[in-house]
């Protein structure tokens, strides 16, 4: 009835938890794994998963490639650095037997720095469990699932094991601030020079507005992090404007 479906690279400190955390639930655990220099892809194969290999294509192409992959009637889809619960093991299995929704949302907290965010990062509901052929992401970068159907709840936690460090934190927002810069590109976006000034500005803000002031120094780091990454994506986008004004000088 249920197909897990996981995207991988290099994920062997989290893929064996969450397997393990979905196992009993699953009739199916496809892992499509884009290229692992680790013990990822043998991990999973050990856990019984089946694994395919599929060069990067995006997120959202990825996650659909993998869904296509699916044989069962429903697919919950997970990202290797997430486990479920027991609650949300439970609310799974209700919902399929009664099967009165095309998708459902799952509540997701984030571990950051060792411990459960209950504010920032907080009011996470994402669309993870739907109906095969009901749904499908878009999206380059933040993907989304559109379902279409009706979409309802299910209760009990998503835990996201969101960063091994700070230094792994800084890594990745440096990567996702470059490939926002080049989808704004694609799209059109013209830089304007306040880009770097306000919009960090509001969005170190937009974390405490959230409630991100009562997470003491997590808070804090969360916060400047935010900031520091809208900052990047508009330099990188004011590099790909010189760039081509004058490619020389990257010669």
């Amino acid at each position: 009835m249920l197909s897990a479906v996981i995207i991988t690279k290099n994920e062997e400190a989290n893929i064996g938890r969450c397997l393990t955390s979905v196992r009993e639930i699953a009739d199916e655990i496809i892992v499509v794994d884009s290229g692992s220099t680790d013990r990822t892809v043998d991990i999973a194969r050990n856990l019984g998963a089946q694994v395919h290999h599929q060069d990067w294509l995006g997120f959202d192409k990825q996650r659909n490639h993998a869904a296509s992959l699916a044989r069962m009637d429903y697919i919950l889809f997970l990202d290797a650095d997430e486990e479920v619960s027991g609650d949300l093991r439970s609310s799974i299995r209700e919902a399929l037997a009664n099967r009165n929704c095309a998708g459902w949302k799952i509540h997701r907290k984030t571990y950051y720095l060792g411990k459960v965010l209950h504010h920032a990062w907080h009011h996470e509901w994402l669309l993870r469990l739907v109906k095969r052929g009901e749904g499908r992401f878009e999206g380059d970068l933040h993907e989304k699932m559109i379902c279409k159907g009706k979409v309802g709840r299910v209760r009990g936690l998503l835990f996201h094991y969101s960063y091994k460090n700070l230094t792994d934190q800084m890594n990745r927002l440096v990567g996702y601030a470059r490939q926002s810069a080049l989808i704004m590109e694609k799209r059109g976006r013209k830089f304007y020079l306040f880009n770097l000034i306000l919009n960090p500005m509001w969005a170190f803000f937009k974390v405490f507005l959230r409630g991100g002031f009562m997470e003491g120094y997590r808070g804090i780091l969360i916060a400047v992090f935010e900031a520091t990454y809208t900052f990047l994506k508009y330099a990188f986008l004011l590099e790909r404007k010189l760039q081509k004004k004058n490619p020389k000088l990257w010669m």
